[in-house]
């Protein structure tokens, strides 16, 4: 069923004597997306929240168990925080602990989304997924009436497809839906979606029994670098621990290890650097083999249901019971096909911030003061924000996300003044190097400011066989002392 959905408010439901005025619409109930329509609310600007999932911060229910290395002070929009302390209902937490993902929703995100819901000049509205984004009565090729027309959002919701008019568009939808795949190409490797059942994307609950009876004892091939990747590392070698037949194959795709492990104690978000440490010792406890240089080609079942991975230059992992994906997310950019945007051709992300965030060339984790004026895509009055305004960049944080929605809804609302009044001090990784060029052994293994070089040679097999079968490990270079495979024990 199509249908024109008319946007009302609470005080004009039943008025037909005077037209609602046209809210902005924001794409996402996640935390930046919440954040945007908490600074709309104190603007007194109308607005909707469409989010796809049936509650708020419905992404971050999929990491529930994860805790986040930033503090409650860093993850509670100021905005937010106003409206909250004014309902007189909310029990703010404590600014100094670090919640995991499940806290993080119940005592913040869900508390604001019924908030906002509640307002008379605004609402959330779930199950509805946007589907395009144009302007009204004109797609991608037309310029007459673009400046001035609004915005028509098509809507997938629980009563069929509705077009919804909207002032503006505020994109907050993130990039979670769209992790990157094993393959090193950019898409699906070989067999990887014919083998999906023995892959996991993302960052499993070792906690959990079942989960943990999945992986415990068997040989776990992991593909990633990022925080997440460190994440997987710590939870396997903490099961090793219960199972010493717990095998961990590391898949990096660069010719070396270099800061993988971030700046530790020079890292300004202490538990960040923490995350780094921890990681860094379950590489070098001996259950974790690293394999560098690595750029997944194919996934093949073998004979005995096991699993191997194949590297496009020759290198082989086999005898994989379960494959760990963690090797970031890109943005959807599907539904913004009819809006005009101007992106970074490598990252996706806005044209602006690429350079600063590029993780090839990022310096110390530092992010220039940005807002409304580096958000501003060609299409008048849309915004890409948060992750999303970062496209496959993985250094987001969440007060980025706040001061980018602070001054972009101070724009739309014509305040200028407070709009260019971006103050955005994002602490230091203590990592003061970016990776390096992807094929660049020296750049790659540099240490920086703060780390020393981990060197890591290029393997071609490696076989590991649970019980008492044979083990057979590359073997080491003896030209540095550095050693150039991490095997746990």
């Amino acid at each position: 069923m199509l249908q024109e959905l008319v946007v009302t408010t609470q005080d004009h439901v039943g008025t037909t004597s005077q037209p609602t005025p046209l809210p902005v619409a924001i794409i996402g109930a996640g935390p930046i997306g919440l954040a945007a329509a908490a600074n709309a609310a104190e603007r007194g600007m109308d607005f909707v929240i469409l989010e796809a999932g049936a509650e708020a911060g419905a992404a971050v229910a999929d990491w529930a168990h994860v805790r986040l290395f930033s503090s409650w002070s860093e993850l509670v929009d100021p905005a937010a925080r106003r409206l909250l302390d004014a309902a007189g209902t909310w029990s703010a937490p404590d600014d100094g602990a670090y919640p995991t993902g499940a806290e993080w929703r119940s005592a913040y995100l869900q508390p604001l989304a019924e908030l906002l819901d509640g307002l008379s000049r605004g609402s959330v509205r779930y199950g509805s997924r946007v589907a395009g984004v144009s302007r009204a009565g004109r797609d991608l090729l037309v310029d007459s009436g673009r400046e001035s027309d609004p915005f028509a959002l098509h809507v997938d919701g629980p009563d069929g497809r509705a077009r919804l008019l909207a002032s503006a568009v505020v994109d907050a939808s993130g990039t979670w839906t769209r992790p990157n795949p094993l393959g090193a190409d950019g898409y699906p490797a070989l067999g990887e979606t014919e083998n999906a059942a023995r892959l996991t994307y993302g960052i499993p609950d070792f906690r959990d029994p079942a989960v943990a009876a999945r992986f415990a004892g068997k040989h776990v091939a992991v593909a990633g670098k990022g925080a997440s990747a460190q994440g997987v590392l710590i939870g396997l070698a903490q099961l090793a621990q219960t199972d010493s037949a717990t095998r961990v194959s590391w898949l990096l795709r660069r010719p070396a290890v270099g800061d993988a492990f971030g700046g530790g104690d020079n890292d300004q978000l202490e538990e960040r650097g923490k995350l780094g440490q921890d990681a860094r010792a379950a590489a070098e406890s001996g259950v974790v083999t690293s394999m560098t240089r690595f750029r997944t080609m194919s996934v093949t079942p073998q004979e005995d249901g096991r699993l191997s991975i194949a590297s496009v230059d020759g290198q082989q992992v086999t005898d994989v019971d379960e494959v760990i994906v963690v090797t970031g997310f890109r943005p959807d950019f599907t539904f913004l096909s009819e809006v005009r945007l101007d992106l970074d051709p490598a990252l996706g992300s806005t044209r602006v911030l690429a350079d600063q965030i590029h993780p090839d060339h990022h310096s110390c984790g530092d992010v220039a003061p940005h807002g409304h004026r580096e958000l501003t895509q060609p299409e008048n009055g849309l915004f890409l924000v948060g992750m999303k305004s970062y496209g496959r960049a993985p250094s987001f944080l969440a007060m980025t996300g706040y001061e980018q929605v602070r001054s972009v809804v101070a724009a739309l609302d014509g305040d200028y003044e407070a709009a260019d009044r971006v103050d955005l001090v994002l602490p230091e990784t203590g990592v003061c190097n970016g990776a390096g060029a992807f094929d660049d052994p020296d750049a790659a293994a540099v240490g920086g400011g703060c780390c020393g070089p981990v060197a890591i040679t290029k393997t071609r097999t490696l076989v590991v066989a649970t019980g008492d079968a044979e083990r057979r490990r590359p073997t080491r270079r003896s030209d540095g002392g550095v050693r150039d495979v991490a095997q746990m024990s």
